[in-house]
């Protein structure tokens, strides 16, 4: 089973922003999956304003990385596959109500988010992005 989600890589001071959502311990690079037909794009504009509020400039969403990982907790070797984009942003970042909160994280916080992550931190930290 393969669970295919779009992120936003958002990078200030050399941390990266993370959310955690309502009801879960596990923080996450702010995204989700795609809805219907819709595309990496699509899905990554819909997802920032449902989860933080703001509005992504298409213009300037640059893909990162696309980042493979199992997940130990789903049954039958599911993997989440996530394709990561950076971008700027207008309006003022907050939580949604589907999100509890938000937290910039270093390289030391890696500990704190799913494989799939882990992943997009270890290339943030190895090209000087992630302190």
């Amino acid at each position: 089973m393969l669970i295919d989600t779009v992120a936003w890589v958002r990078i200030e001071d050399g941390r990266v922003l993370c959310a955690r959502p309502r009801g879960k311990d596990v923080f996450y690079v702010p995204g989700g999956k795609r809805e219907g037909a819709e595309s990496d794009l699509e899905t990554l504009l819909r997802e920032v304003e449902e989860e933080l509020t703001v509005l992504l400039d298409p213009g300037t969403v640059v893909h990162v990385g696309t980042y493979e990982a199992a997940v130990p907790e789903l049954p039958d070797g599911a993997v989440v596959r996530m394709s990561c984009y950076a971008g700027e942003y207008g309006g003022t970042l907050a939580a949604s109500s589907e999100i509890e909160e938000v937290a910039w994280f270093s390289y030391a916080d890696r500990a704190l988010v799913p494989p799939v992550d882990q992943l997009l931190f270890d290339d943030l930290k190895a090209s000087g992005l992630l302190r």
